[in-house]
């Protein structure tokens, strides 16, 4: 898929509602403080990039492994130096370089999982958060269960436990486990489930960790 066929979905009804409420989550979940810095890994075309920088009050950067892509990104930002090519299993920061550390379903198409989890905790210093893409969700069924295409072609789909397996050794605390997103057509039924109490079941297609990053010696959360 080309940057700009994937950044541009996020401009349809679907996408725009979907990216928002995602979005939305991860700023939340996330809980950031005036003047904190935030990395985004595997950022593709910036997409979230954007969203969450519009959202946090302080330095945003995502990196990408894809050139093209990174420069895709810089195009549709005009903060300069946000952007960098990076791979994701071995990140040219600092240990606690960042508050935040972010990734959306990149995580999915990242070959060594454990590697590229313990370079994202690495590197960030407070809380992190991991945007994935659900195994047991109604858009797996639709898009996931036969390889997938599109944007979908090639990824791993995490269930929870999966979740809390990769993660298990790490140097994380009060890891929650929340899912968006029930029905992926973002039509008004869609928006009416998912501003109801069944919005929160365990089976949206958007399957969303966050924790506190533990750093040795440190006693802030």
């Amino acid at each position: 898929m080309q940057a700009r066929d994937y950044d541009l979905w996020y401009e349809t009804p679907q996408g725009r509602w979907i990216g928002a409420r995602e979005a939305a989550l991860i700023t939340a979940a996330l809980a950031p403080r005036p003047g904190e810095s935030l990395l985004d890994i595997g950022c593709g075309t910036g997409y979230f990039t954007r969203a969450l920088a519009a959202r946090v009050r302080g330095p945003v950067t995502g990196v990408d492994l894809n050139p093209d892509w990174i420069r895709y990104a810089r195009g549709r930002d005009p903060v300069p130096g946000r952007y960098a090519v990076a791979d994701a299993q071995a990140l040219p920061f600092a240990d606690g370089a960042f508050d935040l550390v972010v990734s959306v379903t990149a995580l999915g198409f990242i070959p060594d999982q454990r590697a590229a989890l313990a370079e994202l905790l690495r590197v960030g210093r407070r809380r992190f958060a991991l945007g994935l893409l659900n195994r047991h969700s109604l858009l797996w069924w639709q898009q996931g269960r036969r390889g997938g295409g599109g944007g979908y072609a090639g990824a791993h789909w995490h269930t929870r436990s999966e979740v809390r397996a990769l993660l298990r050794d790490l140097p994380v605390s009060e890891l929650r486990l929340q899912s968006a997103i029930q029905f992926p057509g973002g039509g008004r039924f869609a928006r009416w489930i998912e501003a109801s109490p069944a919005g929160a079941l365990p089976t949206g297609a958007f399957l969303l960790a966050t924790g506190n990053i533990v750093r040795t010696g440190s006693t802030e959360q």
